[in-house]
């Protein structure tokens, strides 16, 4: 069986593989991805049918763990589009008061929670106009400002598909609620710098957002409460479920399976399906099954991928080239960034970059001694942050971006992308020093 540098080598050239082949080559993920995993099996040493074996059983245990998860909360998120909810989110966050581009960066933050970052700022790039005249601000400015906002939580934050596969991957599924904590920490510090950076890079950047089309077939929207209902009461039960392990060990059978993240998002999903609409709802859930189905197969070949890495040496190599010694946590946590930086930038998706990254990364957690809930959350909002670096012409949303808020390519290069680099390198410094405090409290 391929073991020590060798093992190192085919582990470069299967993601070197995967990097040029969704780039260069135009193929698709999946066959990338799957293609990369049966190869990287063979050339290990498994046996054919072996490497089959890894691949199904991978395939099957992170769709087990994030696959219902993923699904429903695509059913919110479409159902906060189609019903006019996450317009009404947005008046409630706007209003009528000042600093308009700190507004629009926690708006984004906000419903990208729920809603995919593209879908979100298409349905809110319609109010930069109309913003813009208001606050007299430039409209790249604001434009940048709700870019940044979305970006930064669809790669932080569950439920979105993305860190909850990197979450699953870790072994991290049951800290969720650690993750959100902790995501939410980060967040607070980045949504100023976003602010700030936005403010600076937008100042003399021409924007000419499209006239928006007519409004959606919503006849009234949905009162604040009840567009806010499938966001918060999911998150609160998986929070209160974080909290009911950290204070007792006691088995609360009826509790825990009421904090349960599929049971709080099952909730959230029958809240965002009663919200008023003059449109299908059917319909909606058959749009969110589509929307989930590509990732849903992505991230299970992430998990494919992951198994095979840890059903080879990896680990154990390492340990040995390290002759005992433990590996750093502060250099673990730097590699993850790094390498979902460099898979970010080279193919273009968040998500595929995280739950490449995590896959490639979890052998290695035992070396650094990266174990319990605030360890593993660390490394997956480090991988998260990774992850938004760089945002440029191969990812989808950096097209979604220029063409709704009509900013010409070479100033989004200048602006957009610069940003979502400023985004991430200050996310990984928040990360980096939470897990500093976090070693001097321990």
């Amino acid at each position: 069986m391929l073991s020590g540098p060798l093992l190192l080598l085919a582990i470069l050239a299967s993601i070197a593989f995967i990097v040029l082949g969704s780039t260069r080559l135009g193929w698709h993920p999946f066959f990338c991805l799957l293609l990369a995993t049966v190869g990287l099996g063979l050339v290990i040493g498994f046996a054919p049918l072996e490497v089959i074996e890894l691949v199904r059983t991978g395939f099957g245990s992170l769709l087990g763990s994030v696959g219902l998860l993923i699904v429903l909360g695509s059913i919110i998120g479409v159902a906060l589009e189609r019903s006019g909810a996450a317009r009404r989110i947005a008046d409630l966050l706007i209003g009528d008061g000042g600093r308009p581009g700190l507004r629009l960066t926690t708006l984004g933050a906000v419903v990208s929670v729920p809603v995919f970052c593209d879908s979100g700022y298409i349905i809110l790039a319609g109010l930069l106009p109309a913003l813009a005249a208001r606050s007299g601000k430039p409209v790249a400015v604001l434009a940048l400002s709700l870019a940044g906002g979305l970006y930064l939580t669809h790669t932080l934050m569950p439920p979105t598909p993305g860190p909850l596969a990197a979450a699953a991957n870790l072994g991290a599924t049951d800290s969720l609620g650690t993750i959100m904590l902790l995501a939410a920490i980060v967040c607070v510090p980045v949504l100023l710098i976003i602010w700030r950076t936005a403010a600076y890079l937008g100042a003399n950047v021409v924007a000419v957002p499209p006239t928006p089309a007519d409004a959606d077939s919503t006849t009234s929207m949905p009162t604040a409460t009840a567009s806010l209902l499938p966001l918060l009461v999911p998150v609160l039960l998986i929070a209160l479920g974080s909290l009911l392990r950290l204070l007792t060990t006691e088995e609360y059978g009826l509790l825990y399976f009421l904090f349960d993240p599929t049971v709080a998002l099952l909730v959230g999903c029958g809240l965002a399906l009663r919200l008023p609409h003059a449109g299908d709802r059917p319909g909606w859930i058959g749009s969110a099954l589509g929307l989930a189905g590509p990732i849903l197969i992505i991230t299970g070949l992430g998990g494919s991928f992951g198994a095979v890495l840890k059903a080879s040496t990896l680990a154990a190599d390492i340990a040995g080239w390290m002759e005992g010694e433990a590996v750093s946590g502060t250099s673990l946590l730097l590699l993850g960034f790094g390498v979902a930086a460099l898979l970010k930038t080279a193919q273009g998706s968040s998500t595929g970059a995280l739950v490449i990254a995590s896959s490639v990364l979890f052998p290695l957690l035992p070396l650094a001694g990266l174990t319990g809930e605030v360890n593993l959350a660390l490394m997956t909002l480090a991988i998260g942050a990774g992850a938004m670096t760089v945002s440029h012409a191969n990812d989808s949303y950096f097209w979604v971006v220029t063409r709704f808020a009509g900013i010409q390519v070479g100033d989004a290069y200048r602006s957009y992308t610069v940003l979502t680099g400023v985004m991430g390198l200050a996310s990984f410094a928040v990360v980096l020093v939470m897990y500093w405090i976090s070693g001097l409290v321990g």
